[in-house]
């Protein structure tokens, strides 16, 4: 077993996921204000120093998705953020990617942006504590996308940071993200979902990846948010379970789903039955944000200093969250 494979699986195993804690600084502060909260980076600290010193962080979240600012943080009793994480046995990781920008050739996609001195960036992120990292590549589907250009763009994009995380010893999430925004069918998701997954693990091989030291963050197959034919979460798990079954290399040890749009109990419900359905060897679990955070950003905003209050919120999302990587949460549980 590689060095890489062990910590993917350090993070994803026994119902583990992830905390993406790692929104940039412009969607921290829409988030803050969304709350009435004063973007500083005090606040910004604060809030999220509270989630990492939660109970439930050593039994639920196997890694947390941290961004620049963060990783460089101390805690108020002056800790490192990534020590403050080993010390709850989560292991860092860092976002890396420097954002979505418009794709020369197609100006209605987007490609990712970031390889430029991603080598030294990585070096500094490894020194700081990172033993993980994420780049998210997004597609929307229309009529005429994604196109060809962006499925090949990110995906190669994709398979060179991915070449140069490991390289420096650790493990790329790759993110491919099909957006949920616009009035397509679940069929249409499956197919797309499909096509840009086989792309990005071509691409990996292609570039001489581990593939046993990958873990792959993909949406769920969901009809469009403004499409008539929505299916239910069982449709959900089915087309999700094929999807992957037939675009993911058998070696690839997990896949952690973003939750994409969907509220806090509906990707606690889609996972749970994603889990029931699951005929593969991947083990299938959870790196979310907003839907382990919303609930617990919107107790927090009420008084920033009731820490207790706040991390009894996110423990109870994180928990829920545990057993539907499990297969084992119900709608009764979270009464």
């Amino acid at each position: 077993m590689s060095e890489l494979n062990t910590i993917a699986l350090k993070i994803l195993s026994n119902g583990k996921g992830i905390l993406a804690a790692d929104e940039s600084t412009a969607t921290m502060t829409k988030r803050l204000d969304s709350v009435n909260v004063p973007s500083t980076p005090e606040n910004r600290l604060s809030f999220r120093e509270t989630l990492f010193s939660s109970s439930s962080m050593s039994e639920c979240i196997g890694g947390v998705i941290l961004y620049d600012e963060t990783i460089k943080q101390q805690t108020s009793n002056k800790k490192n953020i990534p020590d403050l994480l080993q010390s709850v046995n989560s292991i860092p990781g860092i976002k890396v990617d420097t954002g979505a920008k418009s794709l020369a050739g197609s100006p209605n996609e987007k490609v990712t942006e970031g390889l430029d001195g991603l080598r030294d960036r990585l070096k500094e992120y490894y020194k700081l504590g990172a033993r993980f990292t994420k780049w998210r590549g997004v597609y929307n589907i229309t009529k005429d996308h994604p196109s060809k250009l962006a499925v090949h763009s990110n995906a190669h994009a994709l398979a060179r940071y991915a070449a140069l995380v490991q390289e420096c010893n650790m493990v790329p999430i790759v993110e491919p993200e099909v957006l949920m925004d616009g009035n397509h069918s679940a069929e249409d998701c499956l197919k797309k979902t499909s096509e840009v997954i086989k792309k990005c693990f071509e691409e990996l091989i292609l570039h001489k990846i581990d593939l046993t030291g990958v873990i792959l963050k993909p949406n769920m197959i969901l009809a469009g948010s403004e499409s008539d034919n929505k299916i239910n979460g069982d449709e959900v798990a089915k087309l999700t379970v094929e999807c992957l079954k037939n675009s993911v290399p058998s070696e690839v040890p997990g896949v952690a789903f973003l939750s994409g749009g969907q509220s806090e109990i509906e990707s606690t419900e889609n996972l749970n039955l994603i889990n029931k359905v699951n005929n593969t060897n991947f083990i299938m679990s959870y790196s979310y944000g907003r839907a382990l955070q919303q609930s617990a950003l919107k107790c927090w905003s009420k008084n920033i200093t009731d820490i207790e209050g706040t991390q009894k919120v996110f423990n109870h999302r994180a928990k829920m969250n545990t057993l539907a990587a499990q297969g084992k949460w119900s709608k009764e549980l979270e009464n």
